[in-house]
């Protein structure tokens, strides 16, 4: 090796005019999904990930005799891109879907003490699916749950694809539409934190509008529950980097891109530590500023808008007890700094007590907050959530943090996310901040990996793969 190239790969060495050579930068869901699709299709691909592992921000590290995911990712019955992600990589077993919606709701702010209620659905017609469960929630009263249906109504005949609505924040909406601040609280933050990483007030009406008629609005299980009874390594990077070795992908990781570039033939040159790998399509799939300083001159008009798609952090407390303390598999709370308790014991490998999983979202205030702290703000707050924990020896306490888990879902960031191609010719961006009209979630990341991966296959006179998931290209 004298010239930097790789003499028997298909990206290096001779140039290769069958116009059937990708490489994809950076090895998340996003560019799993790309780095699969543009191989199912003939398309010789090399899949760049600067980490030793797969998966990116859903994936999981050993900690003592526990495989602990980062944090607690879920997905719902309508997120047929992720799905069909899992079926690719035979691992739909693995992170199965609820028989039908159940949220176990936990009040702890009323005076009278702990109760408990539920989101559940029925097995009628939209929006009849969730009347019942509505009508009977004990954490709102009778006129809130009333104005909820209303709200429900109006939220059902907007169209999130409108960009004015991507102007509008949601909570003033809801303000706008009866909605008291114990019934933002109670429902719209419930659900709206968890899928949006914002509380409604900081939250665009257009992603929030699709968020809600697309999981509550839409089809009776479209907001059935699905999350991995595995660790998601054994997803995202083990089951993944199987099937990107039976596709043909190269797999390189521990491989970042340092720099790209067209040359005069029209193939583009990706440099790496020590080589030039050469290709005729690039599919960008990293994070917003990371593509940003990998943007060649031109490729964007405003290339400056990328910097503005701001982050959003998400923290994971995670305990360890000697006994059981909750029965059930998770649940969510009001009245508490508390949002999401996860039982994670089974796929974390823990043989004896229980380990729990609590998701932060939205967690600006507490993301720089040193365990000690956390410690103490967060286990007198799981006793009054579990009263068995009152009585159980805490064997182990730690934190994860995730400064920059999502994109922010603020106001005006719609008009800030790019499509899947650029003005440079064989150049695709994917990433879940990119334009699908989704907010920062695993069904966006691998919708955007598809958008990006049909966006080069056409490019490259490749045919389409038949098995394929359908996805609507954003502008």
């Amino acid at each position: 090796m004298t010239d930097g190239t790789r003499p028997d790969g298909p990206l290096a060495g001779t140039p290769d005019r069958s116009g059937r050579d990708a490489v994809v930068i950076g090895g998340g869901l996003a560019g799993v999904t790309a780095a699969l699709a543009l191989a199912d299709a003939g398309v010789r691909v090399t899949l760049l990930e600067g980490r030793p592992r797969l998966g990116g921000l859903a994936f999981s590290f050993r900690r003592g005799e526990l495989t602990v995911d980062n944090g607690q990712h879920v997905y719902l019955r309508c997120c047929t891109a992720y799905r069909w992600f899992l079926d690719r990589i035979d691992g739909a077993a693995l992170a199965p879907l609820q028989e039908r919606l159940d949220v176990p709701v936990v009040d702890l702010g009323k005076p009278e003490g702990r109760r408990l209620g539920r989101l559940r659905r029925d097995p009628l017609p939209v929006p009849l699916h969730l009347g019942r469960s509505l009508a009977a929630y004990p954490h709102l009263t009778l006129a809130e749950r009333a104005r909820v249906g209303r709200a429900a109504l109006a939220l059902k005949g907007l169209d999130p694809a409108d960009p004015a609505l991507d102007e509008q924040d949601f909570g003033s909406w809801l303000a706008a539409h009866g909605q008291s601040p114990r019934a933002v609280e109670a429902l719209w933050d419930l659900v709206g934190v968890a899928t949006l990483n914002a509380v409604a007030g900081d939250a665009s009406l257009g992603l929030a509008a699709m968020v809600f008629k697309t999981g509550l609005l839409s089809e009776p299980g479209a907001a059935d529950i699905g999350w991995a009874r595995v660790p998601l390594g054994d997803l995202h990077d083990g089951l993944a980097r199987k099937a990107l070795d039976s596709a043909g992908v190269r797999t390189e990781l521990r491989t970042r891109a340092g720099s790209l570039s067209r040359d005069a033939d029209g193939r583009w040159s990706v440099q790496v530590p020590g080589e030039t790998l050469r290709a005729d399509a690039v599919v960008l799939a990293v994070p917003q500023h990371e593509a940003h300083a990998l943007l060649p001159e031109g490729a964007l008009d405003d290339p400056g808008r990328l910097l503005g798609i701001g982050t959003a952090p998400i923290l994971n407390v995670h305990v360890v007890y000697d006994r059981q303390v909750l029965a059930a598999p998770f649940l969510t709370a009001l009245g508490t700094p508390l949002q999401w308790v996860f039982d994670r014991t089974d796929a974390s490998g823990l043989r004896s007590g229980q380990y729990l999983a609590v998701s932060q979202s939205a967690a600006q205030d507490e993301i720089d907050t040193p365990v000690a702290t956390l410690r103490e703000r967060y286990l007198p707050e799981l006793e009054r959530l579990l009263p068995r924990a009152r009585d159980a020896r805490v064997l182990d306490f730690f934190v994860t943090r995730e400064r920059t888990a999502t994109f922010a879902p603020t106001p005006g960031v719609g008009r800030l996310r790019p499509g899947a191609r650029t003005k440079a010719p064989g150049l695709y961006l994917a990433g879940a901040w990119t334009a699908t009209g989704w907010p920062a979630t695993m069904e966006s990341a691998v919708r955007s990996g598809v958008g990006a991966a049909e966006a080069a296959l056409g490019a490259l006179g490749r045919p389409r793969p038949r098995h394929l998931f359908a996805v609507e290209e954003a502008a």
